[in-house]
């Protein structure tokens, strides 16, 4: 009987976010999540980037669910176009299914069923049984999986930290990992973002403690936080420290609303309404007051209090009485956009307290020992790394080595990278097409769309409109070649430049007989002339476009 599971990684590993894995039995195949990540500056123009699913398209009929472990963007972000090509049921936790049923509004015309599941509860899907286990993270109802094939039991962990003092009461049922552990766990694939630092990550509660000390010492200030809208945690604490001094909340920012509404219905969030003000409003409160909760915690160029800080925000209008606490580190890549904010906050002449001063924020992610107790609770017989770029992952197995796992057992996964696993064996067996979908709009591309190296080659060299008219008859230029040039040269050189980039193209046609040419023969010509001519004199490659009517 053929026992053998195949695991492709189509997302999460060697990069942070757009978290993806297929699980893979004959003719059945389970996802786990389905995330987005958000583009640097080398993708211009591009909203957000999602995994590419070519594969799990070409084998739809084979696909029975989708397996959400939690809520955040990089586990759920890239389900709308998941589900609009390949819609079957998906699986989560009652927060995580009612954010994505708000994510889902925008997309009205794929018809979708979602299963809510609580800790504990066991799913049987064809040859897999599915048991969600109860992890703490930095936004609620996260789960941790151990699902049951015909090759031994994987525990996914998703993300998730152990958290002694959470703020929902339950901590990570690490008496499950243990009993999951004796009973044989044959693959764990374990989450990576914080495989670099030692020690524990600090509990949530520590963050409120911090929030209250900085509360008690600014009672006549008008008080901001900036945080993740998704960190529903970390609001009910702001929002009970709200109550406990006596302040009015108002939110900001569009995100920071829509997550607020959503887990107040479904009893997530728990706050007294009459405390909650519209942000219309807070001219009408005192400084003292007052509390802002805004987005904007990563530098975001759209958010509240990047707007705020720019003096751009119409509601609210910051003043040296304002303290703006940020209850986020940067991701990282996002730190210039974080510290332009915050030098923008105090020339404004605002306080600003950010993780550097005071312990505002803590990590949702494992630390080095965390890991350390669910590799020692499971005891597998196989470790594959996940959800970290390829340092993180290589950090890990070493980490897994320190702890007795001899290196055969484990594997560093790759985009694409196809695993068969059997009782008493693992193998990289293929790679599948993987990699990224760029959604900008309502398009969807690819790495080598000319779409994206326009827009870099705009971005960064520029441009050149070059206009001639040519007398059909005589081939000869009849007017004087009209130029338009943007990003190519400064003011004070550009009309030198024009003049000497017209006599150029005049020069260069004179040269060819254009009687009855054709004007595609006539375009190139001018663009190869007037690109070697810029080259010459600016040293760049500004992209061209030529317009050529015949008289």
């Amino acid at each position: 009987m053929n026992n053998k599971v195949k695991i492709t990684f189509l997302g999460g590993v060697g990069e942070i976010g757009k978290n993806m894995t297929a699980i893979e039995y004959e003719n059945e195949i389970i996802v786990i999540d389905a995330g987005l990540t958000f583009p640097g500056e080398e993708l211009p123009g591009v909203d957000i980037v999602i995994p590419d699913i070519s594969y799990l398209i070409a084998n739809k009929d084979k696909v029975k669910a989708v397996i959400l472990t939690h809520g955040h963007e990089d586990h759920i972000g890239a389900l709308p176009f998941v589900l609009g090509q390949v819609n079957v049921p998906i699986y989560g936790s009652r927060l995580t299914l009612a954010l994505v049923e708000s994510k889902m509004k925008e997309f009205e015309k794929i018809k979708y069923k979602a299963i809510s599941v609580k800790p504990k509860n066991v799913l049987k899907l064809g040859s897999f049984t599915i048991e969600f286990i109860k992890v703490s993270h930095s936004i609620a109802g996260a789960l941790a999986l151990c699902i049951t094939t015909p090759a031994g039991n994987i525990v996914h962990t998703g993300d998730f930290k152990i958290d002694f003092e959470p703020i929902d009461g339950v901590m990570t049922d690490l008496a499950r990992f243990g009993e999951l552990g004796k009973r044989g766990v044959k693959l764990l694939l374990c989450e990576s973002t914080n495989v670099c630092r030692k020690g524990y990550s600090m509990s949530e509660r520590s963050v409120g403690r911090t929030l209250d000390e900085i509360f008690e010492r600014n009672p006549s200030k008008r008080l901001f936080v900036a945080t993740f809208a998704s960190n529903i945690h970390r609001m009910q604490q702001i929002l009970d420290l709200a109550e406990k001094h006596k302040r009015k909340v108002a939110f900001t920012g569009r995100s920071m609303i829509n997550v607020s509404e959503v887990a107040m219905k479904i009893g997530e969030l728990k706050y007294n309404k009459e405390n909650i003000i519209d942000i219309d409003k807070v001219d009408k409160y005192e400084d003292k007051e007052l509390l802002i909760v805004t987005t904007g915690s990563q530098g975001e160029p759209m958010s509240a209090l990047t707007r705020m800080a720019a003096g751009e925000f119409k509601k609210i209008k910051l003043r040296e009485n304002d303290l703006i606490i940020f209850s986020a580190s940067p991701i990282p890549g996002n730190e210039k956009y974080v510290y332009n904010v915050i030098n923008a906050l105090y020339k404004l002449g605002a306080d600003v307290i950010y993780d550097e001063l005071a312990e505002v924020h803590v990590s949702g992610h494992a630390c080095q020992e965390e890991l350390k107790t669910i590799h020692a609770l499971t005891k597998p017989a196989f470790f594959i790394p996940v959800h970290g770029e390829y340092r993180h992952l290589r950090m890990h197995s070493l980490l897994a080595q320190q702890l007795g796992m001899d290196q055969r057992n484990i594997l560093l996964p790759s985009l694409g990278m196809q695993v068969e696993l059997g009782q008493n064996s693992i193998r990289q067996c293929g790679f599948v097409t993987a990699g990224q979908r760029l959604v900008d709009g309502i398009g969807i591309g690819d790495m080598d769309s000319n779409v994206l190296n326009e827009r870099k080659q705009l971005s960064e060299e520029g441009i050149c409109v070059v206009v001639v008219n040519i007398n059909n008859v005589s081939g000869c230029v009849s007017s004087e070649p009209f130029i338009i040039t943007r990003g190519v040269v400064y003011q004070d050189e550009m009309e030198a430049f024009v003049q000497d980039a017209k006599a150029a193209i005049i020069a260069s046609l004179k040269e060819q007989d254009l009687r009855g040419a054709e004007p595609a023969v006539i375009k190139n010509t001018i663009k190869r002339n007037i690109s070697n001519f810029i080259f010459r004199r600016t040293k760049r490659r500004p992209m061209i476009l030529t317009i050529v009517t015949l008289d």
